[in-house]
């Protein structure tokens, strides 16, 4: 999630159970503690373009590492705001350690991959079911905590988190509507799903991505839920063989161990990009949720030496154009 969605959650945490007055302090202390654990975007290099999807959202946010995180937090705030207003240090790491606490798990709602379970697993736990920017969940969070801060009363914080519960709930029972509209409509085509993942599009629960995958392909459509449902049949796209697209690529390679990273980062929802034979993309993002696109991913290259690094890439859609088709999907007819 974005970090004023990670920082107003952690916020809201502590000062709901919180029984001190001062929560506009209890709020900070859980707002930058809820925002620390993405520290981790600076772990990064520049001859290795992928070891920053290593780590993000690695150890920081694992559960085992919560109290430790909580700890790192206090350390810092009790000297920077902690004793200055009178909480002892337990208090401090208390309030940041539950703040702390909400950042692992409200980035496991989206479908970025979270290693929740590390280091006893290195499975990008993704349960899909809020977008990584979502107004309807931020804002009200947002201002129930201000209002918390200002009013010192913490039934506000309350009100915050059972809307977090309850929006966060409502996304794991769209998620497993949509899943079923994805099985029917690859049902119509006489096709037989390996597997399917449904994910909502950018900024809301009404539109969502369907990927479905067959023995040989990946079909991507998207659905609008409400009153007016609606699908939009979208596009497919061959899975990837190595061995027919990089014949020249050495088993023992550096480009073929990225690969091979590339693809447990993206749950092996890869492909060749068609507009250019040298990339395997990542199709679980795109402009819109109809299309395979492939926002970012990797490039290849014959003229590598044997140790050298992949290329990362990444696209920029155009965000005017982008909203004026995503309006039209969600409203239109």
């Amino acid at each position: 999630m974005d970090p004023l969605t990670q920082g107003a959650l952690g916020a809201s945490l502590p000062q709901a159970l919180s029984s001190k007055k001062t929560l506009w302090l209890i709020g900070l202390l859980g707002f930058l503690s809820g925002m620390a654990p993405d520290l981790d975007v600076f772990v990064r290099s520049e001859k290795d373009p992928l070891l920053f999807l290593e780590y993000h959202r690695q150890f920081t946010h694992s559960l085992i590492f919560i109290p430790f995180g909580g700890l790192f937090c206090a350390t810092i705030f009790y000297w920077l705001i902690g004793k200055k207003n009178q909480l002892t240090f337990k208090e401090t790491w208390i309030y940041c350690t539950l703040g702390y606490a909400t950042h692992g798990l409200l980035d496991t709602c989206t479908s970025y991959g979270t290693l929740l379970f590390w280091p006893f697993s290195n499975e990008r736990v993704a349960w899909n079911n809020i977008s990584i920017i979502d107004p309807l969940f931020t804002i009200p969070i947002l201002g129930l905590i201000v209002a918390a801060a200002k009013t010192s009363k913490r039934k506000y914080s309350a009100i915050a988190v059972i809307w977090a519960i309850s929006y966060l709930s409502l996304g794991i029972y769209l998620n497993s509507t949509v899943e079923k509209i994805g099985k029917k409509i690859a049902k119509d085509r006489g096709h037989k799903i390996v597997r399917i993942s449904t994910k909502p599009s950018f900024g809301n629960l009404i539109l969502w991505k369907i990927i479905y995958e067959t023995n040989d392909k990946f079909y991507i459509d998207a659905v609008r839920l409400g009153f007016q449902q609606k699908i939009f049949p979208g596009e497919n796209i061959n899975k990837i063989n190595l061995n027919k697209s990089f014949p020249w690529l050495k088993e023992n390679s550096q480009q073929a161990k990225d690969v091979k990273r590339f693809k447990w980062f993206s749950n092996n929802y890869i492909a060749i990009n068609p507009f250019n034979k040298n990339q395997i993309i990542d199709i679980r993002y795109s402009q819109f949720p109809n299309e395979i696109g492939g926002l970012w991913g990797i490039e290849l290259s014959k003229e590598k030496s044997e140790s050298d690094h992949i290329k990362w890439y990444s696209t920029k859609p155009n965000p005017t154009y982008t909203w004026n088709i995503m309006k039209s999907m969600i409203f239109e007819d």
